[in-house]
């Protein structure tokens, strides 16, 4: 038994261990009390003679001490290295540039909406907001289509199952097609001057494609009031469209058609994408339509009680969509309801 060579040995086996698992295996190795160097070493202190017993035993003892403290010592020693160096990887480095936290961001039907709301209230126009869930009379009957007017089949309407009771009104058989009837319900509650725009949801039984959905956004705007004349339309509507789309846009206005008004007419804007060259966005004309106006029908004003032989009166109707896709160039209307954050936020507060 060579307790020095044996010391020697586990020396360097120690000085080679590289991790907690290798001191270990070296722990058994030495200290197990089945099979371990040490073990090994008292029971051959046991087996010698009488007169070496007392030397071997006190031999054998201080090499088990020594492999015990050592091993000890490189276990605290691999255990300040380990916590060090996930201390450094935790570590918090308060000389870097602090991270912006990620902010919200309106959506951007949301974003033109205001904005054409803060035009409008900078016109001197009220912001009324009413019902999407409407009556036939509101919606359609006091604007001038009656029961089997042709007129109604401009609209695909959406209507309900059975009719829902609404307070202080007539029950509900309908989701509005447009914002057009809270200019009948504010008409029928205030006299004249009126100056008001109605923004608000509509719905339409279409399907969705690159421009169109069952559900959009859209501003109707109404002028009552003495002298209102077709001039007072073309100036309020030229004005809002080059505050909405810059000077450089050309305007005009063309004939058209709606029950509620008389004349009716509808505003176009020379198309961005070739300067009002003509392309394929407008059909080679040069022109997009934006919206549909007119002066208010006699008959619009007489149902709500007005002197249509005192009063005069102008109204509009534009959709948020529409003016999105004209304003920023984009191609599909679905991209705005699809929450795709790259899309989205891609547009300025």
């Amino acid at each position: 038994m060579d307790i020095p060579d044996l010391q020697r040995t586990f020396e360097r086996e120690l000085a080679s261990i590289a991790s907690e698992a290798d001191l270990r295996a070296l722990r058994d190795r030495y200290l197990a009390r089945k099979g371990g160097v040490a073990s090994n070493l008292l029971k051959d202190v046991a087996s010698a003679g009488a007169d070496e017993r007392r030397t071997l035993g006190q031999a054998a003892n201080q090499f088990k001490q020594h492999v015990e403290a050592a091993i000890a010592s490189a276990q605290a020693s691999l255990a300040a290295v380990s916590a060090d160096r996930e201390r450094r990887a935790n570590a918090v480095d308060v000389t870097l540039p602090g991270r912006p936290p990620l902010a919200g961001h309106r959506h951007p039907l949301t974003l033109l909406r205001e904005r054409v709301e803060a035009i409008f209230l900078r016109f001197g126009f009220l912001i009324v907001e009413g019902p999407e869930l409407e009556d036939d009379y509101h919606n359609f009957e006091a604007l001038n289509m009656p029961a089997e007017h042709p007129a109604r089949d401009m609209q695909d309407t959406l209507y309900l199952a059975a009719p829902v009771p609404v307070p202080g009104a007539r029950a509900a058989t309908l989701l509005r097609t447009h914002t057009s009837g809270m200019q009948v319900r504010h008409m029928e509650t205030h006299q004249p001057p009126v100056r008001l725009i109605a923004p608000g949801r509509v719905y339409r039984r279409d399907g969705l494609d690159l421009t169109h959905s069952p559900m959009f956004s859209q501003v109707e705007g109404l002028v009552v009031g003495e002298d209102v004349t077709l001039a007072d339309l073309k100036g309020t509507l030229v004005a809002f469209a080059r505050e909405l789309f810059g000077a450089a846009r050309g305007t005009r206005f063309r004939p058209s058609f709606f029950p509620y008004t008389e004349p009716s007419g509808e505003l176009d804007i020379t198309c961005a994408a070739c300067g009002g060259r003509g392309c394929g966005m407008c059909k080679g004309t040069g022109w997009i339509e934006i919206l549909g106006s007119g002066l208010v029908h006699p008959a619009v004003l007489e149902n709500v009680g007005y002197d249509s032989e005192r009063y005069t009166g102008f109204a509009f109707g534009v959709g948020i969509e529409r003016l999105a896709l004209l304003k920023w160039g984009v191609e599909d209307i679905r991209l705005f309801y699809e929450n795709d954050l790259r899309f989205l936020e891609q547009f300025p507060l």
